[in-house]
Protein backbone atom coordinates (compact mmCIF):
# COMPACT_ATOMS: atom_id res chain seq x y z
CA UNK A 1 0.00 0.00 0.00
CA UNK A 2 1.26 3.65 -1.03
CA UNK A 3 -0.30 7.07 -0.75
CA UNK A 4 1.10 8.62 -3.86
CA UNK A 5 3.73 10.64 -2.46
CA UNK A 6 7.22 10.78 -3.93
CA UNK A 7 10.04 10.15 -1.70
CA UNK A 8 12.78 10.11 -4.35
CA UNK A 9 13.32 10.03 -8.35
CA UNK A 10 15.90 7.07 -9.31
CA UNK A 11 17.34 5.79 -12.63
CA UNK A 12 16.88 2.58 -14.51
CA UNK A 13 20.65 1.30 -14.38
CA UNK A 14 20.85 -1.35 -16.60
CA UNK A 15 17.75 -3.56 -18.08
CA UNK A 16 18.49 -6.96 -18.51
CA UNK A 17 15.92 -10.12 -20.45
CA UNK A 18 16.27 -12.98 -17.95
CA UNK A 19 12.76 -14.25 -19.32
CA UNK A 20 11.59 -11.30 -16.91
CA UNK A 21 13.19 -8.39 -17.25
CA UNK A 22 15.41 -7.57 -14.53
CA UNK A 23 15.80 -4.06 -13.64
CA UNK A 24 18.43 -2.27 -11.81
CA UNK A 25 17.57 1.12 -10.46
CA UNK A 26 19.58 3.99 -8.87
CA UNK A 27 18.62 5.34 -5.89
CA UNK A 28 19.46 7.75 -2.99
CA UNK A 29 17.38 5.71 -0.25
CA UNK A 30 19.48 3.87 1.99
CA UNK A 31 19.28 0.44 0.89
CA UNK A 32 20.75 -0.83 4.14
CA UNK A 33 17.48 -0.31 5.44
CA UNK A 34 15.57 -1.72 2.27
CA UNK A 35 14.40 -5.28 2.89
CA UNK A 36 14.93 -8.30 -0.12
CA UNK A 37 11.50 -8.76 -1.07
CA UNK A 38 10.11 -5.34 -0.01
CA UNK A 39 7.64 -3.28 -2.12
CA UNK A 40 8.71 -0.54 -3.70
CA UNK A 41 6.62 1.52 -6.45
CA UNK A 42 8.37 2.53 -9.48
CA UNK A 43 6.26 5.59 -11.21
CA UNK A 44 3.67 3.43 -10.24
CA UNK A 45 3.66 -0.16 -10.19
CA UNK A 46 4.40 -2.20 -7.35
CA UNK A 47 7.79 -4.53 -7.39
CA UNK A 48 9.84 -6.33 -5.26
CA UNK A 49 13.51 -5.69 -4.19
CA UNK A 50 14.96 -8.93 -5.65
CA UNK A 51 18.59 -7.76 -5.41
CA UNK A 52 20.48 -4.36 -3.73
CA UNK A 53 23.86 -3.05 -3.05
CA UNK A 54 24.74 0.71 -1.99
CA UNK A 55 22.73 3.42 -3.98
CA UNK A 56 20.65 0.55 -5.91
CA UNK A 57 18.21 -1.95 -5.81
CA UNK A 58 16.92 -4.56 -8.34
CA UNK A 59 13.43 -5.69 -9.72
CA UNK A 60 12.39 -8.47 -11.93
CA UNK A 61 9.67 -7.11 -13.88
CA UNK A 62 7.13 -9.69 -16.11
CA UNK A 63 6.17 -9.15 -19.77
CA UNK A 64 2.06 -9.13 -18.67
CA UNK A 65 3.52 -6.25 -16.48
CA UNK A 66 5.22 -4.65 -19.61
CA UNK A 67 2.34 -5.05 -21.47
CA UNK A 68 0.26 -3.61 -19.50
CA UNK A 69 2.09 -0.44 -18.57
CA UNK A 70 3.78 3.04 -20.50
CA UNK A 71 7.02 2.36 -22.00
CA UNK A 72 9.39 2.99 -19.19
CA UNK A 73 11.41 0.26 -18.93
CA UNK A 74 14.51 1.13 -20.88
CA UNK A 75 17.97 2.65 -19.71
CA UNK A 76 18.30 6.23 -18.42
CA UNK A 77 14.54 6.09 -17.59
CA UNK A 78 13.83 8.18 -14.66
CA UNK A 79 11.45 6.52 -12.29
CA UNK A 80 9.41 8.47 -9.49
CA UNK A 81 9.80 5.58 -6.41
CA UNK A 82 8.04 5.35 -3.29
CA UNK A 83 8.56 2.61 -0.36
CA UNK A 84 5.36 1.11 1.25
CA UNK A 85 3.36 2.82 3.92
CA UNK A 86 4.09 1.68 7.03
CA UNK A 87 1.26 1.82 9.93
CA UNK A 88 1.49 5.22 11.61
CA UNK A 89 2.90 6.81 8.39
CA UNK A 90 0.95 9.79 7.67
CA UNK A 91 -1.51 9.52 4.79
CA UNK A 92 -0.67 12.70 2.37
CA UNK A 93 -2.18 11.55 -0.45
CA UNK A 94 -4.27 8.96 -0.70
CA UNK A 95 -4.64 4.85 -0.53
CA UNK A 96 -2.78 3.42 -3.82
CA UNK A 97 -2.16 0.01 -4.22
CA UNK A 98 0.75 0.17 -7.12
CA UNK A 99 -1.68 -1.76 -9.74
CA UNK A 100 -2.01 0.21 -12.84
CA UNK A 101 -5.44 -0.19 -14.04
CA UNK A 102 -4.31 1.58 -17.44
CA UNK A 103 -2.42 4.19 -19.46
CA UNK A 104 -3.33 7.34 -20.72
CA UNK A 105 -1.99 10.26 -23.19
CA UNK A 106 -0.60 13.39 -22.69
CA UNK A 107 -2.21 15.71 -24.89
CA UNK A 108 -0.90 18.99 -23.63
CA UNK A 109 0.25 21.27 -20.98
CA UNK A 110 0.01 25.12 -20.13
CA UNK A 111 1.15 27.08 -18.14
CA UNK A 112 -1.33 28.32 -15.47
CA UNK A 113 0.24 31.26 -13.04
CA UNK A 114 3.47 29.11 -11.95
CA UNK A 115 1.75 25.47 -12.06
CA UNK A 116 1.27 23.56 -15.45
CA UNK A 117 -2.17 22.38 -16.49
CA UNK A 118 -1.74 19.02 -18.33
CA UNK A 119 -4.39 17.21 -20.46
CA UNK A 120 -4.75 13.39 -20.15
CA UNK A 121 -6.71 11.14 -22.43
CA UNK A 122 -7.75 7.68 -21.16
CA UNK A 123 -9.27 4.71 -22.60
CA UNK A 124 -13.16 4.34 -22.30
CA UNK A 125 -12.24 1.24 -19.64
CA UNK A 126 -11.41 3.68 -17.50
CA UNK A 127 -13.33 6.90 -18.26
CA UNK A 128 -16.27 5.88 -15.58
CA UNK A 129 -13.86 5.91 -12.85
CA UNK A 130 -12.80 9.72 -13.10
CA UNK A 131 -14.39 12.25 -11.70
CA UNK A 132 -14.03 16.02 -10.95
CA UNK A 133 -12.28 16.52 -7.91
CA UNK A 134 -11.61 12.86 -7.23
CA UNK A 135 -8.53 11.32 -6.94
CA UNK A 136 -5.73 10.19 -9.57
CA UNK A 137 -2.67 8.27 -10.07
CA UNK A 138 -0.44 9.53 -12.65
CA UNK A 139 3.23 7.98 -12.79
CA UNK A 140 2.47 7.01 -8.96
CA UNK A 141 1.84 10.74 -7.94
CA UNK A 142 -1.08 11.39 -6.52
CA UNK A 143 -3.24 14.22 -8.23
CA UNK A 144 -6.56 15.92 -7.77
CA UNK A 145 -8.68 15.98 -10.80
CA UNK A 146 -9.62 19.42 -12.01
CA UNK A 147 -12.07 18.65 -14.61
CA UNK A 148 -13.39 15.88 -17.09
CA UNK A 149 -14.40 15.60 -20.81
CA UNK A 150 -16.35 12.78 -21.85
CA UNK A 151 -15.74 12.28 -25.69
CA UNK A 152 -18.10 10.51 -28.00
CA UNK A 153 -16.38 7.20 -28.47
CA UNK A 154 -16.60 6.72 -24.59
CA UNK A 155 -12.76 7.46 -23.61
CA UNK A 156 -12.83 10.68 -21.33
CA UNK A 157 -10.31 13.86 -21.37
CA UNK A 158 -9.52 15.05 -17.86
CA UNK A 159 -6.89 17.55 -16.22
CA UNK A 160 -4.59 18.55 -13.65
CA UNK A 161 -2.80 20.88 -12.22
CA UNK A 162 1.00 20.33 -11.17
CA UNK A 163 2.47 23.19 -8.60
CA UNK A 164 6.45 23.62 -9.24
CA UNK A 165 7.03 21.77 -6.01
CA UNK A 166 5.47 18.50 -7.64
CA UNK A 167 7.49 19.38 -10.61
CA UNK A 168 10.49 19.60 -8.64
CA UNK A 169 10.52 16.30 -7.23
CA UNK A 170 8.56 14.02 -9.44
CA UNK A 171 9.12 13.25 -13.31
CA UNK A 172 6.29 15.10 -14.11
CA UNK A 173 7.68 18.20 -14.46
CA UNK A 174 9.42 16.50 -17.68
CA UNK A 175 6.12 15.56 -19.50
CA UNK A 176 5.69 16.25 -23.34
CA UNK A 177 2.46 15.94 -25.36
CA UNK A 178 2.07 12.34 -26.25
CA UNK A 179 3.95 10.59 -23.72
CA UNK A 180 2.43 7.50 -21.85
CA UNK A 181 1.64 7.59 -18.47
CA UNK A 182 0.56 5.03 -15.99
CA UNK A 183 -2.85 5.50 -14.26
CA UNK A 184 -4.16 3.87 -11.30
CA UNK A 185 -7.93 5.48 -10.32
CA UNK A 186 -8.96 5.52 -6.57
CA UNK A 187 -9.60 2.13 -5.21
CA UNK A 188 -12.81 3.47 -3.76
CA UNK A 189 -14.17 3.87 -7.51
CA UNK A 190 -12.79 -0.04 -8.25
CA UNK A 191 -15.31 -1.13 -4.98
CA UNK A 192 -18.15 0.82 -6.24
CA UNK A 193 -18.06 -0.12 -9.50
CA UNK A 194 -17.67 -3.96 -8.80
CA UNK A 195 -20.74 -3.79 -6.21
CA UNK A 196 -22.81 -1.75 -9.02
CA UNK A 197 -21.95 -4.62 -11.21
CA UNK A 198 -22.77 -7.16 -8.74
CA UNK A 199 -26.35 -5.55 -7.80
CA UNK A 200 -27.26 -5.55 -11.48
CA UNK A 201 -26.78 -9.44 -11.66
CA UNK A 202 -29.26 -9.49 -8.92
Amino acid sequence: MFTGIITDVGAIETVEDRGDLRIRIATAYDTATVDLGASIACSGVCLTVVDKGTGWFAVDVSHETVSRTADQWVAGRQLNLERALKVGDELGGHIVTGHVDGVGTVLGICPDGDSKRIGIAVPAALAPFIAAKGSITLDGVSLTVNEVSDQSDGSAHFAINLIPHTQAVTTLGALTQGQAVNLEIDVLARYLQRMEAVRGQS
